[in-house]
């Protein structure tokens, strides 16, 4: 009997270690399955734990966009009227640490069987934590039927600050910027506490826990922004124009270190409709669009404040051109330095004549090379265009990224069909668009693609994408990904762009942009005077592009000033001031130091390019790539009739000079290109 217990007993722990190591087994492999099936069958209610969008901090750890955390107080009245007391408790705390009158509690609480009643949206945790303490307290034990909900709303804490590399950002939806351009590293995924009942109300709670945004780090320079904004600002103040905008970039990586468009909005109010009344001629027009526009127009004059001009617009650059095409000719060997060049006032090309800036004095005569860009003599540039011919003078708008998109990490540009499209290759650059390109007429451009060109130009022939994020870090500081630089590719030799860095410094030196000088600085740069559609309205585009020091370039400054609110906008030197007076904080809050204090350029008999006249008599009818499709294009004014072109108009009868129907404006009888009648 001893025996058949012992072994009786033996096979019962046996199984019941097997049972224990079963059960074990199925918990590791199958438990979690099991208690979803089991929590499945019972009845459940659910919070959403949402994510906390990451931070968006400029080089130096300044933040630029954060989220902050904030609470909407939900009342319940069936709980809070259920008892007397624990209505008294409840009133008593709303009053003492919300601020609310007996009125609004009332208010609240009118809907007797009601379980949701919003009192007040987005209160701060530092509100709501005493009160939280408070009811979790033996003091505030009957305070009953209020919750909070979690939330959080962005925030930009430096206001209209470089706003438009920002972005801004509604419901964890980016919009432009950075917002966008990386709202996916940005955005995280939201959480939810699970509160199980059984049949007997025994509760279970199950977290699952969100996912926070990442961080992204930038090259922004928050103090090198605020230098830019105060000046632009101080300049449109006193002076005015259509818009400015800035591009400050580092050559050597083409990161970008502030951009500035003049008429900006403020990310924590992007719908703030009074961003908008810059583009309305007088108060009442803008008070009249105010009380009668649509939500849609309103958001239509609301995406013309968002859009960021130095990605988004094209336009005529003018003589900043100039650097590419001098760029590609030395390259290719087609000219030498030394080689010089003739100005009589301008070229006849076709059935056009296209003058330079000098064709009232009669032209700037012998000009080397260096005298040709620094005089910002058309002449030359047509006739070194010429020399290039139409293949290699495309060939290296390509290798300069015009007609394409820069890649930028941020939204705005246009797409490559539509960039590609508003310059003239090589199989449309025929006689006149060859030589009017040659000096940025008729060619279009965004601010971004000329920049990272002139960064190619002077850092040694180096094309980089550029960008403003250089890292992604998570919320604990963890490095997600590095952004480096992307070298696309060379464009020139290192030798090459050592001569164009000493011909630009000549342009400071000797010519159109000596008003650009800052004591102590080396600077070499290119002026830019376009004149924009229709021809002859007396409507310009003033531009500098600058860098310094000229023997290692740190900083490159590019300036546009749309229209100046002056008389005689031609001859504006605006963007060559606002560079200087940009320049002169701005390279000692970088650290670019001085190289001698006796440095400085000669103030005295300063010449300035000054606009004039793409053509002398009859223009093509549309002589700006990509024709109507065109954006700039589509954007110009209509010609204005001359009152001399509306009594031509309203005349009956024939002059002498109508007869012949077809003549030129001007005789060429001697073939030099020059009108006879200018001698």
């Amino acid at each position: 009997m001893k025996t058949r217990l012992l072994i009786a007993t033996g096979l019962m722990l046996a199984a019941f270690v097997v049972l224990i190591i079963r059960i074990v087994a199925i918990n590791t492999t199958k438990g979690k399955e099991y208690k979803q099936q089991v929590l499945a069958n019972q009845s459940y209610s659910s919070t959403l734990i949402p994510y906390r969008r990451g931070d968006i901090l400029d080089a130096n750890g300044t933040v630029l966009a954060t989220s902050e955390r904030v609470y909407d107080i939900i009342l319940e009245p069936k709980n809070i009227l259920e008892f007397e007391d624990k209505q008294k408790a409840t009133t008593a705390a709303l009053k003492e640490y919300f601020g609310f009158t007996d009125q609004e509690i009332a208010g609240f609480l009118a809907d007797k069987d009601s379980y949701y009643v919003v009192a007040r949206k987005k209160e701060t945790f530092e509100k709501v934590k005493p009160f939280l303490d408070f009811c979790n307290s033996e003091e505030g034990a009957d305070v009953t039927g209020v919750r909070m909900t979690e939330h959080y709303i962005r925030n930009y804490p430096n206001g209209t600050l470089a706003c438009h590399l920002i972005g801004f950002s509604n419901d964890n939806n980016g919009t432009y910027g950075i917002e966008q351009g990386y709202n996916d590293y940005l955005n995280g995924s939201n959480g939810r506490q699970y509160t199980y009942y059984n049949t007997e109300l025994g509760r279970t709670n199950a977290i699952e826990a969100p996912t926070n945004g990442d961080n992204v780090i930038t090259s922004i320079d928050t103090g090198a922004q605020k230098i830019v904004e105060e000046k632009v600002n101080a300049y449109m103040s006193k002076e005015g124009a259509k818009n400015v905008s800035v591009l400050v970039m580092d050559p050597k990586t083409c990161r970008v270190i502030a951009l500035y468009n003049s008429h900006p909005f403020d990310p924590n109010d992007a719908y703030d409709i009074e961003a908008t009344k810059y583009q309305f001629k007088d108060d009442a027009e803008f008070a009249a669009f105010k009380a009668t526009a649509t939500d849609a127009a309103q958001v239509e004059a609301l995406e013309k404040v968002w859009r960021n001009f130095v990605l988004t617009d094209v336009f005529e650059p003018g003589s900043t051109y100039k650097t590419f095409t001098i760029a590609g000719a030395l390259e290719e060997d087609v000219i030498k330095p030394e080689d010089t060049f003739f100005c009589d006032g301008g070229e006849k090309k076709d059935t056009f004549y296209i003058s330079c800036h000098a064709v009232d004095v009669g032209g700037h005569g012998t000009q080397d090379l260096a005298g040709a860009l620094a005089n910002s003599c058309n002449d030359a540039l047509m006739q070194i265009a010429a020399k290039e011919g139409s293949d290699t003078f495309d060939k290296y708008q390509v290798m300069f990224g015009f007609g394409q998109k820069t890649n930028i990490d941020i939204p705005g540009e246009q797409s490559n069909a539509s960039l590609s499209s508003v310059v003239y290759h090589a199989d449309t650059l025929n006689e006149t668009e060859l030589a009017t390109s040659s000096f940025g007429q008729g060619v279009c451009v965004s601010m971004i693609q000329l920049g990272t060109a002139f960064c190619s130009a002077i850092n040694g022939g180096y094309y980089y994408q550029p960008s403003v994020a250089t890292k992604i870090v998570d919320e604990k500081g963890n490095v997600i990904d590095n952004l480096d630089p992307v070298l696309v590719r060379r464009t020139i030799s290192s030798d090459v762009s050592a001569e164009m860095r000493k011909e630009l410094a000549g342009v400071v030196e000797d010519g159109t942009g000596r008003r650009c000088a800052v004591e102590g600085y080396t600077i070499g740069g290119k002026t830019g005077t376009a004149e924009k559609l229709p021809r002859g309205n007396g409507k310009y585009l003033i531009s500098f592009i600058g860098f310094a020091p000229v023997d290692d370039p740190q900083i490159v400054i590019y300036v546009v000033v749309d229209e100046p609110h002056v008389e005689d906008q031609g001859s504006s030197a605006a963007s060559s001031y606002l560079f200087a007076d940009i320049a002169r904080d701005l390279f000692p809050y970088l650290n670019i130091y001085k190289e001698g204090d006796d440095y400085n350029v000669d103030q005295t008999n300063l010449v300035d390019e000054v606009g004039g006249p793409v053509y002398q008599g009859d223009a093509p009818e549309n002589d700006v790539a990509g024709g109507d499709e065109n954006t700039y294009v589509q954007e110009a004014p209509e010609a204005e009739a001359t009152e001399e072109e509306d009594s031509e108009d309203d005349s009956e009868e024939e002059t002498p000079e109508d007869e012949g129907g077809d003549e030129e404006e001007f005789t060429d009888e001697d073939g030099d290109g020059i009108p006879d009648e200018w001698g």
